[in-house]
């Protein structure tokens, strides 16, 4: 099951209104083969599945969901940069800059 810590949940509360469902899956693309993807949509489709942290409803269609199953999803604010970051314990492999990944 996919998790979030509570930076990101209350970073994703801020940015979503009541009714917003985060849809968070896995795409081909980067340099390691897969890359996150994360948008907010109004409704969810039949097949996903769906979750709930505290206020917030998080879809994922299965095809991500294997890949997503040990991933925790935090907020990460440096001097540099913040953004979403995907802890993902089937990752074999990620880029140099972070956002792609592939699964051995």
């Amino acid at each position: 099951m996919i998790g979030f810590t509570e930076a990101a949940i209350k970073r994703l509360s801020d940015a979503t209104e009541p009714g917003d469902i985060i849809r968070i899956s896995v795409a081909g693309g980067g340099c390691s083969g897969m890359s996150y993807s994360m948008s907010i949509e109004d409704k969810h489709e039949e097949e996903d599945t769906v979750f709930e942290f505290e206020n917030l409803k998080v879809c994922v269609d299965k095809k991500s969901a294997f890949i997503l199953t040990e991933t925790i999803v935090d907020y990460v604010e440096t001097l540099s940069s913040s953004g979403f970051k995907f802890n993902n314990a089937r990752a074999t492999n990620t880029c140099g800059c972070g956002e792609s990944f592939s699964c051995g």
